[in-house]
């Protein structure tokens, strides 16, 4: 009888395994090179892409990162982005990166948030503090910065708080403001006149 049972649950077994069917998705989805022109692409995953057979190293290079930018500016920092704009092969892939340099003594990317990705930094010379979901990072050091923040998305958009905040268009009420952020109405005045 336990024989049976055993056969049994061997039949069914090997019934089951022989209707999974697993394999690789086509190569023409496993990437998908963005171009401008449709007329010279194929469509695939909802995105005008251009024909694999068609994709070179080019459409997955970037030259760059090496170089610091100059960060003699109001907040200290300079941001060098590379996603889908500059590299059309990581259309679909769902990552990006950026290259951010700090100025010594103060070097701020301000508070900001990407709206279609989460992010990890790497610090790769220098010291950061790093705060907060809506994030910024500032260097306290008498030296530069620098760090490579890690995109989950090949677009991933950035909202620059302040901006949106103070420098909106229409411009967000002052008393709302005022309220929300604890301040006089008049230093959001202030605020908003300098955006």
């Amino acid at each position: 009888m336990e024989g049976l049972h055993f056969l049994r649950a061997l039949f069914i077994l090997a019934l089951a395994s022989s209707l999974a069917y697993a394999s690789d998705p086509s190569p023409l989805q496993d990437f998908c090179v963005a171009i401008n022109d449709p007329n010279d692409a194929v469509f695939v995953n909802g995105k005008v892409c251009k024909d694999a057979k068609l994709a070179t190293a080019d459409d997955f290079f970037f030259s760059g990162l090496n170089i610091g930018k100059i960060t003699s500016n109001s907040v200290g920092s300079s941001v060098t982005p590379v996603n889908v704009a500059q590299i059309s092969g990581l259309n679909t892939l769902g990552i990006s990166l950026a290259r951010i340099d700090y100025a010594a003594n103060g070097g701020l990317n301000p508070p900001h948030t990407h709206p279609r990705a989460t992010e990890i930094l790497v610090v790769l010379e220098g010291t950061l503090y790093v705060v907060g979901l809506v994030h910024f990072q500032f260097n306290p050091r008498k030296r530069k910065a620098v760090a490579i923040a890690a995109l989950s998305s090949q677009d991933p958009g950035v909202i620059i708080i302040a901006n949106a905040v103070f420098g909106s268009d229409p411009s967000i009420n002052p008393d709302v403001l005022s309220k929300a952020f604890k301040l006089d109405k008049s230093i959001v005045k202030s605020l908003q006149s300098k955006f």
